[in-house]
């Protein structure tokens, strides 16, 4: 994970605890963006998975060719509110979840053989009826792993995620028009170069009878070190080889380092060391740093015992890990304070959670070019009661 060492906006013009998203910044990752489908002629969607913010899907849309979806919700999501392509993957589908992304997706993509061949028919007759086109792809696992933490890679021994060569029929092909595979994680465009070998190696009787192939997403490509020109030459080498149209679809790429997790110090306490208790939750506001797990960066604060006062930074709940870790500040941290925890708008949002009856925070909006501050959404009791029962 990485984080901006600044922000432009005020702290205490905030209601804590709160999510927010500069808009100034978000542009800018999608200028980037956009500057490689200018140079490539890819496609990029949105990984809902990672943000969906919907308040600022139209913004996102302007350059974005649509979304990628994990499930009939998401799909739902994206159909209503981005208003392009959507692309539907799902490890399984029931029938009820095909009936529902029928009318939501353009593209629907098979994690086994057996799936195609059940839903195939389904999907025929919802044209047939519909006049709808619904696009079918099937994903495939490279078997290539990148390094990336076991839990976050789909070609691990033992994933159920993609079709293994071995297990591909080929009797069932007919009318599969696109190929897709995911396999990395917040990582650079050498893991795509080598990733695109191995699956030329196992795949590659079979990517030129298809329409396009979606290279998938953890693609960090508007981090600051990315290599944009390697992934500009592996995308156009590809097209060119192939005569296929290529896909990608970043989440983090969209968002990273756009958003900020903001907590106000309530208590200062002391166990074996000074702890400052904050009125967020990690497990409940930012829950990939157990699940990752990574130590979250707090603006202006630096390592144990790097500035002349140390904290372990606490959260709310009753969990006795609901730590960020241990930080210094240049000066004592009082009851009150504000700290801003930095590249909070991925993976938060879509997995936050009211463990404990810890309140969900509420969402900002900051456009730096007129300084102006938008919530756009808080929430309240009931929207941890309706959870519930």
């Amino acid at each position: 994970m990485n984080g901006r060492t600044e922000y432009r906006f005020d702290r205490d013009k905030l209601t804590t605890p709160c999510y927010l998203v500069d808009v100034g910044l978000l542009r800018h990752n999608l200028e980037i963006l956009d500057g490689v489908k200018a140079r490539t002629g890819c496609r990029i969607l949105l990984a809902l998975k990672c943000f969906s913010m919907f308040r600022v899907f139209p913004l996102i849309a302007l350059t974005l060719d649509g979304v990628c979806a994990s499930s009939p919700h998401e799909a739902r999501l994206g159909f209503e509110e981005f208003g392009r392509e959507v692309h539907t993957f799902g490890a399984a589908y029931s029938e009820a979840d095909m009936a529902e992304l029928c009318r939501t997706s353009d593209h629907i993509l098979f994690n086994s053989m057996g799936q195609l061949d059940r839903f195939r028919p389904m999907i025929k007759e919802y044209e047939t009826r519909s006049g709808k086109a619904i696009k079918i792809g099937i994903r495939i696992n490279p078997e290539h792993s990148e390094g990336a933490v076991e839990m976050y890679d789909p070609c691990a021994p033992g994933s159920r995620l993609g079709i293994r060569r071995d297990d591909l029929r080929e009797d069932l092909l007919d009318g599969v028009t696109g190929l897709h595979w995911h396999n990395l994680c917040e990582q650079d465009a050498d893991c795509l170069d080598r990733t695109v070998e191995a699956v030329e190696r196992r795949f590659g009787d079979l990517i030129g009878r298809m329409d396009y192939v979606n290279f998938g997403g953890g693609h960090h490509i508007t981090r600051s070190d990315y290599d944009l020109e390697r992934l500009v030459r592996i995308v156009n080498t590809f097209k060119e080889k192939w005569g296929v149209q290529v896909y990608l679809e970043p989440g983090e790429a969209v968002a990273l380092n756009c958003g900020y997790l903001v907590s106000t110090v309530l208590d200062i306490a002391r166990a074996d060391m000074a702890t400052a208790i904050i009125d967020s939750s990690v497990p409940a506001h930012m829950p990939d740093v157990l699940e990752m797990p990574y130590r979250p960066h707090i603006i202006g604060a630096g390592q144990d015992q790097e500035k002349p006062h140390s904290y372990r930074i606490g959260g709310l709940s009753c969990l006795a890990g609901d730590v960020a870790g241990i930080y210094s500040f240049d000066q004592p941290l009082a009851v009150g304070d504000k700290l801003v925890f930095s590249d909070m708008a991925i993976y938060t949002m879509v997995k936050n959670n009211t463990f404990n009856g810890v309140g969900l925070p509420a969402i900002y909006l900051y456009e730096p070019g007129d300084d102006s501050y938008e919530c756009v959404q808080s929430f309240g009791y009931e929207d941890f009661k309706k959870r519930l029962s």
